[in-house]
């Protein structure tokens, strides 16, 4: 069976779930993975009133569409953050309150134990989302960053996150961290070290998107290759790098989509990421889950990019083989 092919709504969660639901439906999408922001999942009311994980069900039953996994990037990133201004734009005010630091931490702490509550009760195994991370602005060592530093960053992630899954083992449901810049792993090496500072617990793994890694010079393939175990979720997204001699990988404090960028995201299939590594090695490491397009293309007209976008996977996914091509020779 083909993998199913989802849109994360994160992107368009200017849209009722109602209208995108439609939409996604009319584009050929077969499911949706529901942000927990806008009106597409609401975790609180998940959690607290009897009829609405229902009552979300239905709106995706009645347009022909399933959901395998929900999202929570945004009050995922306040859990190991610094938190400033900045992130009263991403938070709900519940968790945001009155914009204290602790209080904001563990408000997102509880939030993200509230959110697998209620993916259990949506009846979906899979939570993506961020992490945050305390160590981040220490990215290049200087002034220079004493090693014990970057240890404590660990050990942080490990102390707030620890109870998070704790919660996540006893609903049976799964995170799926996206490694991502501003996150406790951004690239294979610091994904491992995650996974060391956790102790490789199973509750914890990965959204597999390759825009994030591509554009910092890692190979997507190695990094599937490298923790085929732990990959929860795959996110189509692509990605290209344009360097012209003027700008690097860094971006130089431009918005996305400014062409004096080094880089930026693409459409599926109009970047750089090779999909088609990819897939063949989804296929070697046995992943059947969903290929959810996050569609992020500052260039083009959104819902002419999210059609062709759902065009393309569908195109691009094939099962793996069950024989060998040569196995006619063989000898009886």
């Amino acid at each position: 069976m083909p993998r199913p092919v989802t849109l994360f709504t994160g992107q368009w969660a200017d849209l009722p779930l109602e209208d995108l639901a439609r939409m996604a439906a009319e584009f050929g999408y077969q499911g949706l993975e529901l942000a927990c922001w806008g009106d597409h999942f609401d975790v609180q009311r998940a959690v607290d009133e009897r009829d609405y994980c229902g009552a979300q069900r239905e709106i995706l039953v009645r347009h022909g569409l399933e959901c395998h996994a929900i999202s929570t990037h945004l009050v995922g990133q306040a859990v190991l953050d610094r938190i400033d201004e900045r992130h009263q734009a991403i938070l709900p005010p519940r968790v945001w309150g009155d914009g204290k630091p602790a209080g904001v931490t563990t408000r997102a702490i509880e939030e993200l134990k509230q959110t697998a509550r209620a993916a259990q009760q949506f009846g979906v195994g899979v939570v993506n989302g961020f992490t945050g991370s305390s160590i981040w602005h220490l990215l290049y060592s200087f002034p220079p960053v004493p090693t014990e530093w970057i240890d404590a960053g660990y050990e942080l992630f490990a102390e707030r996150w620890n109870p998070i899954l704790d919660v996540f083992g006893e609903c049976g449901v799964r995170f799926a961290l996206e490694v991502h810049p501003t996150e406790i792993a951004f690239d294979l090496h610091s994904a491992e070290r995650a996974l060391q500072a956790i102790e490789r617990r199973e509750e914890f793994g990965f959204n597999f998107d390759p825009s994030h890694l591509l554009w910092q010079g890692v190979d997507p393939v190695e990094f599937l290759r490298a923790f085929p175990d732990r990959i929860y979720h795959v996110h189509i997204k692509d990605a290209i790098v344009t360097l012209g001699g003027r700008s690097g990988i860094l971006s130089s404090h431009l918005p996305f989509g400014d062409p004096r960028r080094g880089w930026d995201f693409r459409s599926p299939g109009r970047g750089s990421v090779n999909f088609e590594e990819i897939i063949r090695t989804l296929n070697q490491i046995g992943y059947d889950g969903p290929l959810s397009v996050e569609w992020e293309d500052s260039g083009m007209d959104r819902a002419a990019g999210a059609r062709e976008a759902c065009e393309f996977v569908q195109r691009l996914d094939f099962p793996p083989s069950k024989l060998a091509f040569d196995a006619a020779f063989e000898k009886a």
